[in-house]
């Protein structure tokens, strides 16, 4: 299933993603720091939705108390929430 999530509080707008029971891929982020978001990007292609938050969950950016990274986290969990509701 392919899934958007739209960002709150950073400076990507979005992220991309498929999820599969509740493994990641094709995660791309519309927006934000290029070269970290694609590095993020591809160490996470694979991971399951509970080892991408183990990693980033609760990272932050600067002064903002969440982060691209927390983003994801955060996406990747609502998406697998919302795959099991359809189930």
């Amino acid at each position: 299933m392919n899934y958007t999530y739209n960002c709150n509080g950073t400076c990507s707008r979005s992220i991309n993603f498929d999820i599969n029971d509740e493994v990641i891929t094709n995660v791309k982020f519309q927006g934000g720091c290029n070269g970290n978001l694609k590095a993020i990007s591809k160490l996470v292609d694979g991971m399951t939705v509970s080892q991408i938050e183990s990693y980033l969950k609760g990272n932050t950016c600067g002064p903002r108390s969440t982060s691209c990274a927390d983003q994801l986290a955060i996406a990747v969990r609502k998406a697998a929430d919302d795959q099991k509701k359809q189930a």
